[in-house]
């Protein structure tokens, strides 16, 4: 393996780790943004289930929650809920996952933007945790499990019974020229003749 190979798999690996870690330090980081920017202080119950605090629990309710994801014609991925649907009690906090795979042979970043459908029902529909908040590095062919956590507020209208979370991720190319430089500043040059 040659040395430039060598020192992009280094830094690749560096940033791998990087990000590994820095997910379990933006779960806590997010929890601190609920309670201190939005209000919304969460606690896990006896059985070990989160749920805001004050928020209580609808279990006569069910809401169907939809969930889809694309993303940008530019960005070389693909991009997909776990799972397509999930019925939900008003006031408990739920966890799904999404699921993205770079296919091109170089690596991206991209960030997703998400909505909620029937619009005017958005501010009902609260996520604690989110890939959106961040930055995601994929290597060529990596793929990355993306974990959603969260709640319908109780308050929900009652003639609204189904809600959809979609995503579309786009690609961040002044991220990617960033990480860009960075690779090609490791790289050893010739020397001058």
């Amino acid at each position: 393996m040659s040395t430039g190979a060598r020192s992009i798999l280094k830094t690749s690996l560096i940033v791998a780790v990087v990000a590994f870690f820095g997910t379990f330090g933006l779960s806590k980081l997010y929890w601190i943004a609920c309670e201190k920017l939005f209000g919304i202080k969460l606690e896990q119950g006896p059985a070990g289930e989160l749920h805001i605090a004050g928020m209580q629990v609808d279990v006569s309710r069910t809401v169907t929650v939809e969930f889809d994801g694309s993303v940008n014609s530019r960005l070389p991925w693909e991009f997909r809920p776990a799972e397509v649907r999930m019925q939900v009690h008003p006031g408990q906090i739920y966890e799904t996952h999404y699921v993205a795979r770079n296919v091109s042979n170089a690596p991206i970043v991209g960030n997703a933007v998400p909505s909620v459908a029937p619009s005017d029902s958005s501010t009902f529909f609260n996520k604690t945790e989110c890939f959106c908040f961040t930055e995601q590095l994929l290597a060529p062919g990596e793929a990355k499990d993306m974990p959603v956590r969260f709640i319908v507020d109780p308050a929900l209208p009652k003639g609204v019974s189904t809600l959809t979370l979609s995503y579309t991720f786009y690609p961040n190319d002044a991220a990617t020229a960033r990480m860009t430089a960075a690779l090609q500043a490791e790289l050893p040059h010739p020397a001058a003749p």
